[in-house]
């Protein structure tokens, strides 16, 4: 069956089976079962160094691609390396759905990573990584889907207009390295056998699609080296030194000249030697189409066949293509691609399948999970609970939540008030429902009237939609409008060209304030410069729901009208609409003027980390070194020995991960009637390091759960050295004496408390120097 896939994972339309597609290997009566790979007491690595020993060359070619072949001469099935599973077990050569009812036509839809992120709350992403693993593994136990899924996406969110955002954890470094380290802990599970094998992606520099010419196939990513280790590889280093990921896929662009799927400074100085990401069972694989990309599109190589070459000697071990168009059998005709070279790749493809259980059986400790074990309602509850953490309340002037009527009189108007299939985002599969919240409304027994509205349009010719919205309106309690952005506004391949609420809706919102009601705007989609409507009276309050997944309809009718009180944060910065003029997405400095990200840009709309609550809280941070340490720091006026700091840290292979005393934070719910969830987000400020200095950088967050009104709870926020430290310009993490300010929320309303570090500077990390030009 040819699938028209038209990019690496887009949502594509849906291609449902009637018969599951993908095989496993027979090790107890098959040709295989006398290869030492199914001998389950030998080392994964000896397992698969024997299954590629027994294959001969043409065999070894035909599998260094995602759509390979296998070796029915030996017993070894095809398989196909491409699943998705971004937000749910999704669409992808590698997975499908049953086509109509039956087992396996569908799967746990979660909100969107971007609205994920903002819940805050690493425990909940693990048990979201832990459903997604399950439920991967049952389809790829009944031949639905592989067993190896190309998620998370850990590319920092630092350009708004970037059309695949929304499927990262936001802009901010730490939030996406804990975000990734809960992420791959819930989907490989606690081992020793993998559940799924994970794969961060895109490896490096990839965050932007086409834009004034350039697109992610020919880019060349221009970046300081401090950028590249302070922003673009901190995810990564996250994913591969510390978690142990099991893939990485290397990106379309290309670094500082050179593609990266053909850049051995990433893929082997960086990613194998400086992580030391060495084990076999550890695989590279390119973006679909990105081999192709190093002679077609860069100009790198001067044939296909070299470019080919060139990737896999650099680290890549596995070539994704939609139908073929690497030119492995080139490469090696001609000489370039050589057999270690290969062997090495197979080794380290076959050895991750080893390691997940591709060839026990069921002997397989998850070899038992099956449909049972898909869209429990355990997870169904986890997806709701998603959609109501992450939700960000960016607007209120006490019109939330709705005062309790009996059957209110809603008007819910917009394009997704009533349209389930608006909710999931890209890089979807088939949920096992989809709630809209006119559903939900209806559920909770409100009198509901809908009308559709526009949604790219950006004036209001052709209007087809204001008369009848106006008209559902006149005569209810309350008119929520359900607006933002549809996934045609950006997604993979295409980028946002303006961050302005569309014309054709704001115009429709005015005039749904003349009527004089309460106003409720709901905004799905990536963030859109607010200001017209936070500056209009007539508009009470905003909540931004990104995209929700299955059940955002619930989540969002839950929050309106007060069964849950919002507290989830922004995790991106909201930038004015001229943000677009004034800085080209192309470059990649984080510094170059007006500046990306909170660190670097002074004047937002609304700040990352921004989020209101039904209520209002009081905190304060307490300085853990006071009562922690003592010996050569002089607490009496915060004085701190660098040298003290990396006492406990001797042996320690990672200096930047060692641990320092938790930060105590007491938080006060100061209000009378609502019980909230706070998330306690700690700041560091200071001059201290190399010039510019950021604005302030997220070092600690927790998430305080359902404090009462006129009650106080506490929570430990655990850091690292490293959240202490900057990056120099020749890319080194570095400890340097100097003032520090610890700071709770936004704004530093709360209060904090401050440090000095004394003594010499201290290189906790160092970075490796690229090869000369």
């Amino acid at each position: 069956m040819k699938i028209p896939w038209l990019i690496c994972g887009i949502s594509a339309a849906v291609y449902g089976l009637n018969a599951p597609f993908q095989t496993y290997p027979d090790c107890r009566n098959g040709p295989l079962a006398q290869n030492k790979v199914c001998d389950r007491s030998l080392p994964p690595a000896q397992r698969a160094a024997a299954l590629v020993a027994a294959m001969v060359n043409e065999e070894k070619l035909q599998n260094l691609v995602s759509k390979s072949n296998g070796a029915p001469r030996l017993g070894l099935p095809a398989y196909n390396w491409w699943s998705e599973a971004l937000h749910g077990v999704a669409y992808a050569p590698g997975t499908q759905f049953r086509d109509g009812p039956g087992d396996f036509n569908s799967s746990t839809s979660f909100p969107m990573p971007l609205l994920m992120a903002a819940a805050f709350d690493d425990e909940l992403i693990e048990k979201i990584g832990a459903v997604i693993g399950i439920e991967g593994r049952a389809f790829g136990n009944a031949g639905w889907s592989g067993l190896d899924y190309w998620t998370p996406n850990v590319n920092p969110f630092k350009d708004p207009r970037w059309g695949r955002g929304s499927e990262t954890p936001g802009e901010d470094v730490l939030r996406v390295k804990r975000y990734a380290a809960s992420m791959i802990r819930g989907l490989e599970g606690p081992g020793p056998e993998r559940r799924i094998v994970s794969t961060c992606k895109h490896y490096a520099g990839n965050d932007f699609e086409d834009w004034n010419g350039a697109t992610r196939h020919n880019f060349n990513a221009k970046i300081t080296l401090q950028d590249l280790a302070e922003y673009y590889l901190s995810p990564f280093q996250q994913c591969a030194r510390d978690s142990r990921v099991g893939s990485i896929m290397c990106a379309y662009n290309a670094v500082n000249g050179v593609p990266s799927c053909a850049n051995s400074y990433l893929l082997q100085t960086i990613l194998r030697e400086h992580w030391n990401w060495t084990e076999h069972d550890n695989y590279v694989t390119s973006d679909c189409e990105a081999v192709l990309d190093v002679w077609a599109n860069h100009h790198y190589a001067k044939s296909n066949a070299e470019g080919t070459a060139m990737c896999f000697d650099a680290g890549t071990d596995t070539s994704c293509e939609y139908q073929g168009s690497s030119d492995i059998p080139g490469a090696w005709s001609q000489g370039l691609l050589k057999v270690p070279t290969i062997d090495r790749a197979l080794r380290r493809l076959y050895q991750g399948l080893v390691r997940v259980g591709y060839f026990d059986g069921a002997d397989s400790p998850h070899a038992a999970l099956g449909w049972a074990d898909v869209n429990q309602p355990e997870s169904q509850r986890l997806a709701l609970q998603a959609a109501v953490e992450g939700t960000v309340l960016l607007k209120n002037d006490g019109t939330l939540p709705l005062k309790k009527k009996p059957s209110p009189k809603v008007a819910m108007v917009g394009f997704w008030a009533d349209a389930p299939d608006k909710l999931s985002g890209g890089y979807s599969g088939t949920p096992a429902f989809q709630h809209s919240p006119a559903f939900a409304a209806r559920q909770m027994g409100w009198q509901v009237k809908t009308a559709g509205g526009p949604v790219l349009q950006s004036t209001s010719a052709n209007d087809s939609w204001t008369v009848s919205a106006v008209d559902t309106a006149k005569d209810a309690d309350y008119i929520l409008y359900f607006g933002g952005l549809d996934t045609s506004a950006a997604g993979e391949t295409k980028d946002r060209q303006t961050i302005d609420w569309p014309g054709a809706q704001l115009a429709l919102i005015r005039r749904l304030g003349e009527l004089n009601k309460p106003l409720i705007i709901i905004q799905l989609g990536d963030q859109l410069d607010d200001s017209p409507l936070f500056a209009l009276p007539a508009v009470n309050a905003i909540l931004w729901a990104n995209w929700p997944g299955q059940d955002g309809g619930t989540a969002v009718m839950r929050l309106l009208s007060g069964a849950a009180s919002p507290a989830g944060r922004l995790p991106v910065t909201q930038y004015p609409a001229n943000y677009t003029a004034a800085i080209p997405m192309t470059e990649m400095s984080l510094r170059a003027s007006p500046g990306r990200t909170y660190r670097w840009y002074a004047t937002p709309v609304r700040p990352f980390g921004f989020g209101l609550h039904y209520t209002t809280f009081s905190g304060r941070l307490s300085n853990p070194f006071k009562r922690n340490r003592g010996g050569n720091n002089n607490n009496n006026n915060n004085k701190i020995s660098i040298s003290s700091l990396l006492e406990g840290c001797h042996g320690h292979q990672h200096k930047d991960t060692c641990l320092l005393p938790p930060i105590p934070a007491s938080i006060t719910n100061t209000g009378r009637e609502h019980t909230s969830d706070y998330v306690a987000l700690a700041f560091l400020s200071g001059e201290f390091g190399p010039r510019p200095y950021p604005i302030k950088t997220l070092v600690s967050y927790a998430r305080v759960r359902d404090i009462a009104p006129r009650r106080e709870k506490s929570a430990q926020l655990g850091w690292t050295l490293g959240s202490l430290a900057r990056v120099d310009e020749q890319g080194n993490t570095v400890l340097y004496p100097g003032r520090y300010k610890i700071s709770l929320d936004v704004n530093g309303d709360s209060s904090g408390f401050e440090f000095e570090l004394v003594g010499e500077q201290v290189v906790l990390d160092q970075w490796p120097a690229p090869p000369s030009a």
